[in-house]
């Protein structure tokens, strides 16, 4: 456990760099009408802006994750800032889609940097007692980080133009930079683990062997898929349903951001010995019944657009009790000590996958039926894929528990 520096607990400045960095993820869907009038980018072009973050999730997660763990901790958090920060100061003096694009995957390393050794630095820094309820919170970075993302965006863009957004991104990633640098300390990891920390290759062999890293990671997946699908066709659904686009931005980021309620009960619970296997169970049962609620429709009628609106905000809110458990359930079933930001990493890469097929997904059956009404379908077959392998992460769970006695 680490000191206290100004005051401030090193794991809340953690937290405070990861909302930072998934700042810059959220950053630029409120953008997009901009850049395409003022830099003529096409609809491809915006689609590769959007989806750079995750292909550089989708293909360097592991990879990430396992230089976390050899650079060390706080050092690559610094490094990621540091990048985010200084790709999008130069990113707001471009005026062309190329050197946009570069400079997103440059935002896209640095983003890995920051998120991969996060769960490993705060368990270093807090005590056992506060670990799952700094998890829960640690879940909330990126809901918070797109919420406030999409709240702000607009009116900064409006306000001034896209390109003082994007330098405004890059000061707060600065003093995000100088916060982690000025109060989180470069905790070492445990004697015993300094050995496998020096051998990435034995790391990965350890990581890829054993059972809890692929569940946690397909669970975050099945999460992650069916979450940005919903949330990601919000604006487009009420449009359809008549509302006006301010409406439906400030609809959507609220049910973007009632996730981090979720994300905080899960870490609250987790400390009053609730079973992570229940709160994975509760999570998919209710984004499930959300789903269902929202987009069903019996006889050609669905529920009416408030009822439909309630659906979605349990479908994300209780849903949120998923990402802070298994961010929880990675720490305990790393299978060593030098692993933990492997396992994280291999957990955003399964993430980034479901995000980047879950949305085409769900539009590929809204196509083929001619509407929303049974994309529900699609969601509560994923949960109960994650129902599935919820009960296997408990059986894991209780298996590295009954080891340790």
């Amino acid at each position: 456990m680490s000191t206290h520096r100004f005051g401030i607990h090193p794991s809340w400045v953690i937290v405070f760099a990861g909302v930072c960095a998934a700042l810059h993820v959220g950053k630029l869907p409120p953008a997009l009408p901009v850049l395409q009038a003022t830099l003529n980018i096409s609809l491809v072009q915006a689609g590769f802006l959007l989806s750079a973050v995750q292909m550089a999730s989708m293909t360097l997660g592991l990879a990430v994750g396992l230089s976390a763990d050899s650079l060390g901790l706080r050092r690559s958090m610094l490094t990621g800032l540091g990048l985010l920060s200084l790709a999008s100061v130069a990113g707001g003096c471009v005026d062309d889609a190329i050197s946009l694009l570069c400079l997103r995957a440059l935002e896209g390393l640095g983003f890995l940097l920051v998120v991969m050794p996060a769960p490993a630095l705060i368990r270093r820094t807090v005590t056992l007692t506060q670990l799952s309820g700094r998890m829960g919170w640690w879940g909330t970075y990126m809901p918070t980080g797109s919420a406030l993302a999409l709240l702000l965006g607009p009116w900064v863009i409006g306000g001034l133009n896209w390109s003082a957004w994007w330098w405004l991104l890059g000061v707060v990633a600065a003093l995000a930079f100088l916060a982690v640098w000025l109060c989180v300390p470069d905790a070492q990891a445990p004697a015993d683990t300094q050995v496998v920390n020096q051998a990435w290759p034995q790391r990965l062999a350890l990581t890829l062997q054993s059972r809890g890293p692929w569940l946690v990671a397909l669970t975050f997946a099945v999460y992650a898929s069916q979450w940005m699908a919903v949330v990601g066709f919000l604006p487009t659904v009420y449009a359809q349903l008549g509302l006006s686009a301010g409406m439906a931005g400030v609809l959507s980021a609220s049910v973007a951001l009632v996730n981090v309620s979720g994300n905080i009960l899960s870490g609250r619970l987790l400390q009053r010995g609730w079973p992570a296997q229940r709160l994975l169970l509760i999570g998919f049962t209710c984004m499930a019944l959300g789903a269902v609620g929202a987009y069903a429709s019996w006889q050609g009628e669905g529920l009416s657009t408030s009822w439909r609106f309630a659906s979605v905000l349990v479908f994300s809110a209780v849903g949120g009790l998923i990402p802070g458990t298994l961010f929880s359930c990675a720490l305990r079933l790393a299978p060593s000590e030098g692993t933990v930001s492997t396992t994280v990493g291999y957990m955003q890469q399964w993430s980034a996958l479901g995000q980047f097929a879950g949305p085409p997904l769900v539009g590929w059956v809204a196509a083929r039926v001619g509407g929303w009404q049974w994309t529900w379908m699609v969601t509560v077959t994923l949960c109960v894929g994650g129902a599935v392998l919820a009960h296997f992460i408990g059986q894991a769970l209780a298996k590295k528990e009954a080891n340790h006695v």
